[in-house]
């Protein structure tokens, strides 16, 4: 039987701090699926359809090494149109989101394109938004008994700090990716300016406590585990924007080198994060594997960055699925999600 040609619409952009990944994420999912023998839209969220001048200077980008500063996502606000009501989407089959961040994956877009019964990658927009507030994601984690670092919310008490999470502790945004506005705070009187860091990029602020240990990752394709990668940095740093989006910061590793119990145990806990969040077509789940050989869940990521150097991709690959293959499946699994609710 042919292969089903889809018309569809790329949307990438948006006008939260990943914007830049976002935009890195379109250009390979663009490129991807023409290759596939797609017909594709490339959409920027803040400025619609592209042409194939503009699709030039927007997808031929490259992620810079600080996310973009409040001036410039301002200046683009400040231009955002909405694409929802473009007459170019309601003729696509499927519209693949490669957003990152902000409203583009905390669930708002995907209730207004459930609304406009159009066909979207990814979870729904109850997942979404519940993976996107990791402490309300950490409390499902915790009642689907999957272990995940002990925390607490901003403001917190100095002695309930060092009682309950010790030094050093991770100090994040509450709802925010890529790692954006994270520190790591090796001593109490460096826990109030990364508390301010934080809340540069959400009113809500996360401590947590820090796992030395192995940075481990784990893509969930169709309801099923992929292949186990490791991210190879020391045991008591971050992996943090640099590193994830310039190239030879950081290797990684896929498959892990891990015994197979070990493996097997982040492929059922990935599956079982990704179930407890109610998460729909693929995800990725991040976790510490620490010296006594238990994995800590950090956090589960609804919409995994596509780029050249992404996890999700290379977790794909090493499972024996091309990264043309894997968008394709992304853009079948929602279009069978979508049948199935109409």
């Amino acid at each position: 039987m042919p292969k089903q040609k889809l018309n569809i619409a790329v949307l990438f952009g948006g006008t939260s701090e990943e914007r830049d990944v976002s935009i890195a994420s379109g250009a390979q999912v663009v490129r991807a699926l023409r290759d596939q023998g797609h017909t594709v839209l490339a959409v920027d969220t803040t400025r619609g359809v592209l042409g194939t001048e503009q699709e030039a200077q927007f997808l031929l980008s490259r992620v810079s090494e600080v996310p973009p500063d409040a001036d410039a996502l301002a200046v683009i606000r400040a231009g955002n149109t909405s694409v929802l009501g473009s007459p170019a989407l309601a003729e696509v089959d499927v519209v693949f989101l490669a957003l990152h961040g902000g409203s583009g994956e905390d669930g708002t877009l995907q209730a207004m394109l459930d609304l406009a019964q159009l066909p979207y990658t990814g979870s729904g927009h109850a997942g979404s938004a519940v993976a996107m507030d990791k402490d309300l994601a950490k409390r499902l984690f915790v009642a689907a008994g999957i272990a995940t670092p002990n925390w607490l919310m901003a403001p917190a008490d100095a002695a309930q700090v060092a009682e309950q999470l010790g030094y050093p502790l991770v100090v994040k945004p509450a709802s925010q990716g890529s790692t954006v506005g994270l520190s790591i705070v090796r001593h109490p009187q460096a826990l109030a300016d990364a508390i301010a860091l934080a809340r540069r990029y959400d009113t809500q602020v996360m401590l947590e406590r820090f796992i030395v240990g192995r940075e481990i990752t784990v893509g969930v394709l169709d309801d099923q585990a992929l292949s186990v990668g490791e991210i190879m940095i020391a045991p008591d740093a971050a992996f943090d924007y640099n590193a994830k989006y310039q190239a030879g910061v950081v290797s990684e590793v896929f498959p892990a080198d891990l015994p197979a119990a070990i493996t097997q145990a982040a492929q059922d806990l990935a599956l079982r994060a990704h179930r407890a969040l109610k998460l729909d077509g693929y995800s990725r789940a991040d976790f510490r594997l620490d010296q006594e050989g238990v994995l800590w869940c950090l956090e589960v990521n609804t919409l995994p960055g596509l780029t050249a150097s992404s996890l999700l991709p290379q977790s794909a690959r090493a499972s024996g699925i091309a990264f043309g293959e894997l968008c394709e499946r992304i853009c079948l699994l929602a279009i069978e999600r979508h049948r199935r609710r109409i």
